[in-house]
């Protein structure tokens, strides 16, 4: 039975997946909600939002991610960064998956990766539960109804979370595997319900494609000042380093909080939804991002709550520490319904440094900004990826490292010409530890974080006194209305200077051994700084 809007000529019969029970294309909300709700997928949770466990993986499995190499992207794919997978094999995977669905129900959205319709990637997800086909029309941009009578997808993904792989057959490392193919213009996921591979994979996808027409991929959040789309912020960080929480910001207007791309035209959304982190969450500090959690369709993750009234225990972390909320942008007030922003005046670097060394906030030169886009340091945050139970500081590069399918150079070298084109400030913000490293000190208050933000994007900050870091040569405010003085320099905020000293010093250490792989790949006044 097929049930749904679709294009006649593109069935999954036409696409050669036969034998499926029933095909529900392009359900609606409300259709998807009582669909999972009907398969014991899921419960009704307060104000109808819709409350599941992914089981197993509650986080990406970073190590069971794959490219298959083919002539035609042999030379542009980052091997050491995407091991490769044996096209034959790939090809066994997909036979055994499509097999392994034959009287199973599917659901297919045919969705939009790209708020510009320019540079936009046109994407079909198959989904063995109907709770996934939701988060991912939250995460992808909708089309309009008249849209998918047309609609025909430049990539296909198929998440099917109860077939197990076999790693000798099909070339994998163990029973769980994400396998891309850029010449089937296919993703295969097997053996994990986490829906963030989902949503990943598109960005993966959209970071090899869109440099092809010099146009900047970003893992980062972008908001703008309101009626002024040209004054737009652009946060680089990982997951856990306060991308969607400091996007989300109620005097500027919201463009996106985790994918971006960048250019000629301006900034836009790869997406049409959040996945907001919501360990803690208080009404308090994120009034609307905590709101969304009990709103219609809302896909609430991992999140233990009472069984007979329901209410959520925002700080139970028994199942994860990575619990999230997948939403529609528009459940955001201050939300922009194009997506799309100017040139960006401000580059926000996130960090999560568990040291507790790095300033609150620093200004970089254009040199500095691609020697630390480059270096890509933070901490992986409890629970973000498998096997993560304490932040554990790490380099992953463009802010990104896992959906980065080119050289890290290619990335930077972008950002460059990016910053020269449109004059951009570019800032480092480190949302991690002061007064001491993780276990002893305490996380950056981000009352003292929003107050630094502020005045890096109102332009006050520049205005005003900066001292030369002695460790890093980056420039520090001195002095910034609303935050004290003594958070402004980290040794001062230790107890014991000489250990904040001899932390600092390994820090700086770990940078120089980092970057010394790209050492043969960037310009001269990069290469200074990597060199002290």
């Amino acid at each position: 039975m097929t049930t749904g809007r679709v294009n006649p000529a593109h069935t999954l019969d036409a696409m050669g997946i036969t034998g499926v029970s029933n095909a529900y294309y392009n359900l609606l909300e409300p259709a998807l909600v009582q669909a999972a709700l009907e398969r014991g997928e899921g419960t009704l949770g307060l104000g109808g939002a819709l409350m599941v466990a992914t089981g197993q993986h509650t986080g990406r499995s970073a190590k069971d991610k794959f490219v298959v190499k083919t002539p035609s992207v042999e030379g542009n794919i980052w091997w050491e960064n995407n091991p490769p997978m044996d096209a034959d094999a790939f090809d066994r995977l997909q036979s055994d998956m499509i097999a392994h669905l034959a009287g199973k129900d599917v659901f297919v959205q045919d969705l939009f990766g790209g708020a510009d319709p320019a540079h936009r990637l046109d994407t079909r997800v198959i989904t063995e539960l109907a709770w996934q086909s939701l988060f991912i029309r939250h995460m992808l941009r909708r089309p309009e109804r008249h849209e998918l009578d047309h609609f025909t997808a430049q990539f296909t993904i198929i998440s099917c979370p109860s077939f197990k792989a076999d790693p000798a057959r099909h070339g994998c490392r163990s029973e769980t595997v994400i396998a891309l193919n850029f010449d089937k213009k296919l993703v295969l996921i097997a053996n994990s319900a986490y829906a963030g591979e989902i949503k990943k994979s598109v960005f993966t996808i959209l970071n090899y494609l869109l440099p092809e027409k010099g146009i900047m991929p970003m893992h980062c959040s972008a908001n703008h000042a309101i009626d002024r789309p040209a004054d737009t912020a652009i946060f680089f960080g990982l997951s856990g380093t306060g991308k969607t929480t400091l996007s989300a910001d109620p005097s500027r207007v919201l463009i996106g909080d985790d994918e971006h791309g960048w250019s000629d035209r301006g900034t836009f959304n790869f997406e049409g939804g959040c996945y907001a982190k919501t360990i803690n969450l208080s009404p308090e500090a994120e009034p609307e991002i905590y709101a969304t959690t009990h709103k219609f369709s809302s896909v609430v993750e991992n999140m233990v709550f009472d069984p007979e009234t329901l209410v959520i225990d925002f700080e139970d972390d028994s199942l994860t520490a990575n619990t999230r909320c997948a939403y529609p942008l528009n459940y955001i007030s201050n939300a922009s319904e194009s997506s799309l922003g100017g040139q960006p005046r401000n580059i926000i670097m996130l960090t999560c440094d568990a040291f507790g060394v790095l300033p609150p906030i620093s200004r970089l030169t254009p040199a500095q900004a691609m020697y630390h886009f480059l270096s890509g340091f933070t901490s992986k945050v409890a629970g973000t990826e498998q096997g993560i139970d304490e932040p554990q500081p790490t380099f992953s590069t463009c802010f990104g490292a896992p959906f980065m399918p080119r050289r890290p150079e290619v990335y930077g070298n972008l950002l460059r010409d990016r910053i020269a084109k449109s004059g951009a400030t570019c800032w480092l913000v480190n949302t991690g530890w002061t007064g001491g490293a993780y276990g002893t000190g305490s996380r950056m208050p981000i009352k003292a974080t929003r107050a630094l933000l502020a005045a890096a994007l109102d332009g006050s900050l520049n205005s005003g006194e900066f001292r030369k870091d002695p460790n890093f040569g980056f420039e520090v405010p001195v002095s910034v209305d609303g935050v004290a003085d003594i958070l402004l320099d980290p040794r001062r905020t230790w107890d014991n200077p000489d250990s904040y000293d001899r932390d600092a010093a390994k820090l700086v250490s770990m940078f120089a051994e980092n970057f010394a792989q790209y050492e043969a790949y960037i310009d001269d006044d990069v290469r200074a700084i990597a060199l002290g």
